[in-house]
């Protein structure tokens, strides 16, 4: 494989390049993602034009840089988390009509959260998450689900690491988090009030597979009143229903 003078492979530059597109960064000028990239500007140049060919990227009428077409179509189609969605998206949208507010699925990626599916309505209050984005673990109620139910190593390192506040309610304290941690075990739910946004509270339940393996979290997002808990029963039926339809395939044991 081609390698730079700096002994980087062309892979390498070319994932660089991809990595440096966001939610926040959907479309970039060539000197954004450069900078980004940490690439030289000819070189940035180059592999741009080469991936614009290939339709890997496009240009948009600002003649700014995005994610091509055929990137979006061998992603759809090659998703590990294709069976998961598919799954699981009758039952969200049952569950958001019944709660009238966004509805996510998320799934343990590295230490955070990746949501891969959310349903949402006009009206419905903000929601700092978007499909393909992240956040972190402790901070959500997916998140802590998902930690609950990780492996005893990867849960202390999270609880060793600094927690970072996304609003004054989030946890922030290691020895809260282990009690919150073991109390979602207990319940099978987690209940987190203004952790991410002061005015919504998200909850979330485990799906698992037959096998008993957690391999994602549904949540649902409402207003942060004393209602909110009325969700919680259309979202444990809900999860139910999902994990009895995963079963235990091949897809749903390699999602991780």
């Amino acid at each position: 494989m081609a390698r730079s003078t700096s002994g980087e492979s062309l892979l390498s530059r070319v994932v660089r390049i991809y990595e440096a597109f966001g939610p926040d960064h959907r479309a970039v000028t060539l000197s954004e993602l450069a900078l980004r990239s940490d690439l030289p500007l000819a070189t940035a140049s180059r592999l741009v034009n080469e991936l614009i060919e290939h339709g890997w990227l496009r240009r948009d009428a600002q003649r700014r840089i995005c994610v091509g077409v055929r990137m979006w179509e061998l992603a759809s189609r090659a998703a590990p988390t294709l069976g998961l969605q598919e799954a699981a998206i009758p039952f969200m949208s049952d569950l958001h009509a019944a709660v009238g507010n966004h509805v996510q699925l998320g799934v343990l990626q590295e230490r955070d959260v990746l949501y891969i599916e959310r349903l949402s309505a006009p009206r419905a209050i903000r929601n700092r998450v978007r499909v393909a984005g992240r956040l972190p673990l402790h901070a959500t109620s997916s998140g802590l689900v998902l930690l609950a139910h990780a492996p005893a190593e990867m849960q202390e390192a999270e609880l060793s690491r600094p927690l970072t506040a996304l609003t004054r309610h989030t946890i922030t304290d290691p020895a809260i988090l282990r009690s919150t941690l073991s109390e979602i075990r207990h319940t099978g739910v987690a209940y987190c009030p203004g952790f991410v946004d002061e005015d919504a509270t998200g909850i979330a339940v485990p799906i698992r597979t037959t096998g008993g393996r957690v391999v994602a979290a549904l949540s649902v997002l409402v207003p942060n009143e004393m209602t909110a808990r009325t969700a919680i029963p259309a979202l444990r039926a809900a999860g139910r229903g999902i994990s009895r339809l995963l079963g235990d395939t091949t897809e749903v044991r390699n999602i991780a």
